[in-house]
């Protein structure tokens, strides 16, 4: 019998066996969903997922001999032949990623349909079943009719955003358990195949034990933070140890900011693992990248005696700047860390909303790889009123479903809880569970009433204030934070308070170096009392670890104004000549700007929610909102929802979800704004890396070029085409001849004015273009 092949030769000039690599990851995939009802589906679905390369024409390929072949066809056949359909979308999809679950789109998976006419115009590696089945057999492989299926066959995806979760899980072993075992053959020596070193354990009772003397050392003994605020942080941290001993569910965390929230999460997670022994992981997940950087600085401290990678930060500035180390430990170590970012096979991983999110509604293999490691695990939402409404129910649906049926606790983390539970009847269209999560803070109400730091200052109805009068005020504070709706507004503002070395300014038009560099000699000044003037836009606000005395807010959504307000007198240190507590002061303002409301807000959801703020100020009618009243939040939520109906809001998702199409769906689910173009910027301070990036650029970009220049990127709106921007935008070169790239842009600045120290990006009429 001639040997069948999977994969061509490795750097020890073995060939990879297909029956060894089909039995591996067969076993593999049967590891990872261990425990799920569907287990014998997974292990048919790695035994054949590669049966069409037992084709003479594969075999032809391998030795380059032939090209443009469909090899994934024939096994997800002859899973539809064992009325696997979930098997069959994983297997075509494990190369091309998930397509369609339509009954139209199974049935054309039929070989004889495709040998006419390939949708990809490609050619089967063979049309003949027969053929392959019997070399298949030959090779001692035997496939059985799995008694439980993912999805049974007669019912079909009667409950689309669950049912296709199920898929991508599955779809999420398979493609795990490919990549690992084809990648353990090319890394194979003498010896056979070299499999990658898995990550840490967890280790929940250890890493409680090690966190509980940190909090009893260095943070009790060193805190700045007065006697109210340390006995409220005791508080939450005590609720949060108590509901740790929960079982695994849905869970809310409502507390104030400055409550030590950070560490707090942290101790319920570990206390949770520790009871729930099934427990593997934590994911945390946070909308911004400064919040990331804060919380994965401050976890890193804590286990710093743990094993290598037992943190792994998975976002866009994870190694931000690295370059390749003479050091082959230092390389190693950096390889490992990006090994195991591929599928999260870390006990405890800091990431982003849009990375955890989108890769849940996902179609590729390289983003849905890592998804059955959210099997058996915890997942915080850091700041979880940022979730954007337009996606709110199917994301709900597919966390509740995630945690009954994969075993995985979620918690929203937030100070201003939004009331996700008034859409419960929304979610239970999608999943029966629906959305009632339990609050781990149950007495957070107390830790409102001890935290109050601040008095707001609202506006009357109708008033408003133009910049001069603003920067006037501004000028006449020592410390003072400004947070505005626009980065126009912002420039605006700036004008008005002169060049001054005390003036700072941060938005989204300075690259995140800049921002970094900003934040720190902002907190030099603050934490030494020197005089500090903060203008900036909302990306100030959410976690972002300031104190200033005072903060004025433009009108805005009432969590934005919540956030801006928790970076006034945030430790509670404020006190008079005579050592007595003093708060904050906090005040709102509708600028004075010309045109329509909505033309003063980014977005129209911001619009919108700023809307329901003004309404709300109408009806106090005091003209005061009370933000350290957790209730307001919930009748604010209520009320927003109740106008902007976020179960409606995405037909053309709602319509990809009815239709199960995997394609449409990865497209139309989508947090931020895609139509977007990555500028890199000559940042003065990192002259020398953008200088670098530069002259590599005109070799071609590669994923490593893109790592390093994440730093000094700004992401703008894709500009139109007769637009003047273009005139100093530079493509950059894609690889191999290819071209240009269509994304990543270099900034052209001969004059050195189009990015300043202070604005950063100022692009011609960028007020119109950059991302708000």
């Amino acid at each position: 019998m001639d040997d069948f092949f999977a994969h061509s030769q490795n750097k020890v000039n073995e060939k990879h066996l297909l029956k060894e690599h089909l039995v591996s990851v067969s076993k593999m995939i049967e590891e990872f969903s261990k425990g799920m009802p569907w287990a014998d589906e997974a292990f048919l679905c790695g035994r054949i997922h590669d049966l069409g390369k037992y084709a003479d024409l594969f075999q032809a390929r391998l030795r380059g001999e032939a090209s443009g072949l469909d090899h994934w066809s024939a096994g997800a056949w002859l899973a539809i032949e064992n009325q696997s359909v979930a098997s069959a979308l994983a297997v075509q999809g494990h190369h091309i990623g998930l397509q369609k679950g339509s009954l139209e789109a199974l049935r054309a998976m039929n070989l004889a349909v495709l040998g006419k006419k390939h949708p990809l115009g490609l050619k089967l590696s063979d049309d003949d079943m027969a053929r392959l089945k019997s070399r298949f057999n030959s090779d001692d492989l035997k496939i059985s009719k799995p008694d439980e299926l993912v999805i049974n066959p007669k019912n079909g995806f009667q409950n689309p955003v669950a049912d296709m979760l199920d898929v991508r899980m599955l779809f999420s072993c398979l493609t795990d358990a490919d990549f690992l075992d084809t990648e353990a053959h090319f890394e194979g020596d003498e010896c056979g195949k070299k499999y990658r070193p898995p990550g840490p354990p967890l280790k929940a009772k250890d890493a409680l034990n090690v966190l509980e003397k940190y909090m009893n050392g260095k943070i009790r003994r060193s805190s700045e933070a007065d006697n109210t605020v340390q006995e409220s942080r005791n508080l939450l941290w005590q609720m949060c140890s108590n509901a740790g001993n929960s079982t695994q569910g849905l869970f809310t965390l409502t507390a104030p900011t400055g409550s030590g929230k950070t560490l707090a999460m942290l101790k319920f997670a570990l206390v949770h693992a520790a009871k729930n022994e099934n427990i593997k992981r934590v994911i945390f997940a946070i909308p911004f990248l400064s919040i990331i950087e804060q919380t994965a600085s401050i976890y890193g401290d804590i286990f710093k005696t743990f094993p290598e990678n037992y943190i792994l930060e998975h976002h866009s500035l994870a190694g931000l700047g690295n370059e390749e180390s003479k050091n082959d430990a230092e390389n190693a170590t950096a390889r490992a860390r990006r090994l195991l970012a591929e599928n999260w096979d870390a006990p405890i991983i800091v990431t982003t909303n849009v990375q955890l999110l989108e890769s849940m509604f996902s179609n590729r293999p390289s983003a849905c790889r890592k998804l059955h490691n959210l099997m058996n695990s915890i997942i915080i939402f850091d700041e979880a009123q940022t979730l954007p409404q337009h996606i709110v129910v199917p994301t709900l649906a597919a966390l509740a479903h995630l945690s009954r049926t994969y075993g995985t606790s979620v918690i929203f983390a937030t100070a201003t809880q939004p009331a996700f539970d008034s859409l419960n009847e929304a979610v239970k269209k999608s999943v029966a569970v629906g959305w009632q999560p339990t609050e781990i803070a149950i007495d957070h109400e107390r830790l409102y009433r001890a935290l109050r730091r601040y008095n707001v200052n609202w506006p009357e109805q109708g008033a408003t204030k133009d910049w001069r009068t603003l920067a006037g005020e501004i000028k006449k504070e020592t410390q003072v934070l400004c947070v505005v709706n626009l980065k126009s507004h912002a420039a605006e503002l700036l004008k008005e308070m002169e060049s001054d070395a005390d003036i700072f300014h941060l938005s989204t038009n300075l690259c995140a170096l800049h921002r970094r560099d900003v934040l720190d000699a902002i907190r030099k000044r603050l934490n030494t009392g020197q005089p500090c003037r903060l203008i900036s836009t909302q990306c100030v606000e959410a976690g972002v670890d300031v104190d200033f005395p005072v903060t004025y807010r433009a009108l805005a959504p009432l969590d934005a104004i919540a956030q801006a307000a928790g970076r006034c007198n945030r430790e509670g240190q404020l006190k008079d000549i005579n050592g007595k507590r003093m708060m904050g002061h906090v005040h709102v303002f509708e600028p004075a700007v010309e045109g329509d409301y909505h033309k003063r807000y980014p977005t129209h959801a911001y619009f919108q929610a700023s809307e329901v703020t003004r309404t709300m100020l109408i009806l106090s009618g005091t003209n005061n909102i009370d933000l350290n009243d957790p209730s307001v939040f919930r009748d604010y939520y209520k009320r927003l929802y109740d106008l902007s109906k976020p179960e409606a809001q995405t037909p053309n998702l709602l319509k990809a979800f009815k239709e199960v199409d995997f394609v449409q769906v990865a497209r139309e689910y989508r947090l931020i704004e895609k139509n977007a173009i990555q500028v890199l910027v000559p940042y003065k301070a990192q002259i020398g890396l953008f200088k670098d990036l530069d002259q590599q650029a005109q070799e071609g970009i590669n994923a490593k070029w893109i790592r390093r220049a994440q730093g000094l990127s700004i992401s703008i709106y894709r500009p139109k085409e007769d637009h003047p921007a273009w005139e100093v935008l530079i493509p950059v070169r894609l690889p191999y001849g290819k071209g240009n790239s269509d994304e990543w842009f270099i900034l052209e600045d001969r004059d050195g004015k189009l990015y300043d120290d202070v604005l950063g990006l100022c692009l011609p009429q960028a007020q119109q273009i950059l991302i708000g």
